[in-house]
């Protein structure tokens, strides 16, 4: 499985909008419960954000739950991240990660296949 991609950071003001995307090449992403994880500086990477491959399902962390909101597109195998009102502390890099089930996703080290792509910057600053 290849590694993913992640792209559509940048450089935002408080209480602006970014949608990140993440694709991947091998097997369709919509099999896997894709999990969205940042890590800001000095932090531990930490999954925020989980579709369920089984029904679609999304989870989310508490503190982007109401602002952020994960889906995917099967015809074009990609999962976004849509992010509004955006808040300083979400600054961080943003990474797209295959799991088997978002039942663990909030404390995952590891992808289940297919490893970290590069990840995306998102920076929120007046």
């Amino acid at each position: 499985q290849g590694q993913p991609v992640e792209t559509g950071g940048g450089l935002v003001q408080p209480g602006g909008s970014l949608r990140l995307s993440c694709t991947a090449s091998g097997s369709p992403l919509s099999i896997y419960a894709m999990t969205w994880f940042r890590q800001a500086p000095g932090s531990q990477r930490e999954g925020i954000a989980c579709i369920s491959p089984f029904d679609g399902s999304t989870h989310y962390e508490a503190s982007v739950k109401g602002r952020f909101t994960i889906f995917r597109d099967n015809a074009n195998n990609t999962v976004y991240l849509q992010m509004n009102n955006l808040k300083p502390e979400d600054t961080a890099i943003y990474y797209c990660a295959r799991l088997e089930t978002c039942n663990y996703y909030r404390t995952a080290s590891s992808p289940f296949v297919g490893g970290w792509g590069q990840g995306t910057q998102v920076t929120v600053s007046s």
